[in-house]
């Protein structure tokens, strides 16, 4: 009930900021050009980031009035860092959307901000893996701040659809919300369930929910950079804050082995597409010459566009994918892991399908188009075949 009406307050004041900045932007026509790489037709505001970081703002006051989550607020500075960091982050990326900032200006903030985070908020001190210690808290803030700025890029850069990575978002942070809640049963303590990973966890639904209504296709209004950047910043924040803390390995014999590594790949499941996206396009404008950060129009969801797929299956189709890779993951805590693996494979087989229908419809037409042109092509023979025999006989 406590992280409901948190996620309902998010969502809420994220609606209504959305619609105050929506206003203040077509009033005052701030909206960039569309451009080449873009799917939209019309300008469009790229606001929507700063509507979310009001949200998160707002959220994390209310939190703070709530007597359960008082543990949580105990350590002010890691509270503070976390929402600068935030802040900041989605300055940049909204000074971005609008004045068109060099990439390595924009990398170099973000390694700014990662740090910050990372010193005075969150980071990684062991791994959940029989308690792997990180060796030095140099390593440790190292580690942390590639993996925030690795998670911040990755959902940047798909986010190039209507409704893309709110709902995405909105699907693996549930789940993650799931997993932190079930092995928070393992432990005596009430306020195991109240931890500062479930309060960021609940606040991105929160967020995402509320944007989501503006930002559905047709969108209003985008998130732009601030948004994404800024929703990559708190991901990365609350897998790291509840990853290390917890020793599954310790829980059980060998039955417990694979739940073991789901504090590493749960969170690795619910950024696949925008992990596998990032990593394809750093590779391909390498290849090319080109600056890892240089925009261009074929990342994933543009492949899907490019393939016959509309707008909104286009985005559906990575709700698929996302749903069946981080609700399968977190099954492997409820499950045995023989039927967990076989539910998942079929979930990747109708995804597959899914994800290939208008090629495969396009063959099929195909092939229909060529059998009807041979029967047409035979039927134009057949009645030459009789006549001419009967010529023949005449003439014999």
């Amino acid at each position: 009930m406590t992280f409901g009406l948190i996620t309902l307050a998010a969502a809420v004041i994220t609606f209504i900021a959305s619609r105050l900045v929506l206003g203040f932007a077509l009033k005052h026509g701030i909206h960039p050009p569309v451009r080449e790489r873009d799917v939209h037709s019309r300008p469009t505001p790229r606001l929507g980031g700063v509507a979310m970081c009001i949200g998160v703002l707002g959220a994390f006051g209310i939190a703070a009035l709530v007597p359960e989550l008082s543990g949580v607020f105990a350590e002010p500075v890691r509270i503070w860092s976390l929402l600068g960091g935030a802040i900041a982050i989605c300055l940049i990326g909204v000074l971005d959307d609008l004045f068109d900032l060099d990439w390595m200006l924009k990398l170099g903030a973000q390694i700014l901000v990662a740090a910050g985070v990372a010193v005075f908020g969150v980071q990684i001190v062991s791994l959940p893996i029989a308690g792997l210690t990180v060796p030095s808290s140099t390593m440790a803030i190292s580690l942390t701040v590639l993996i925030i700025v690795l998670v911040m890029n990755a959902v940047n850069f798909i986010d190039g659809l209507d409704g893309l990575v709110s709902g995405t978002t909105i699907i693996g942070s549930t789940a993650f919300f799931g997993y932190i809640w079930m092995i928070s049963q393992n432990f005596a303590q009430q306020n195991a369930y109240f931890s500062l990973a479930s309060l960021i966890t609940a606040v991105i639904v929160g967020v995402c929910l509320g944007f989501l209504p503006l930002n559905w296709h047709p969108a209003r209004m985008f998130m732009g950079d601030g948004g994404a950047l800024m929703l990559g910043l708190l991901t990365a924040a609350s897998a790291i804050a509840v990853t290390g803390q917890i020793d599954l390995g310790t829980m059980g014999g060998r039955s417990q082995i694979l739940p073991a590594f789901i504090p590493v790949l749960l969170p690795l499941a619910i950024l696949l597409l925008p992990l596998t996206d990032f990593v394809l396009a750093v590779v391909r404008r390498v290849i090319n010459g080109n600056s890892p950060f240089a925009a261009d129009r074929k990342h994933l969801h543009h492949r899907l566009l490019d393939m016959g797929h509309s707008h909104l299956g286009a985005v559906l189709i990575f709700y698929s994918w996302t749903a069946v890779v981080s609700i399968g993951c977190l099954l492997f805590l409820i499950w045995p892991w023989w039927i967990v693996l076989v539910a998942m494979l079929a979930g990747f087989l109708v995804c597959a399908i899914l994800t290939a229908a208008p090629v495969s419809k396009r063959v099929w037409r195909t092939f229909l188009r060529v059998m009807r042109e041979r029967r047409a092509a035979r039927g134009t023979l057949e009645p030459d075949t009789p006549a001419r025999a009967d010529a023949q006989g005449d003439n014999r």
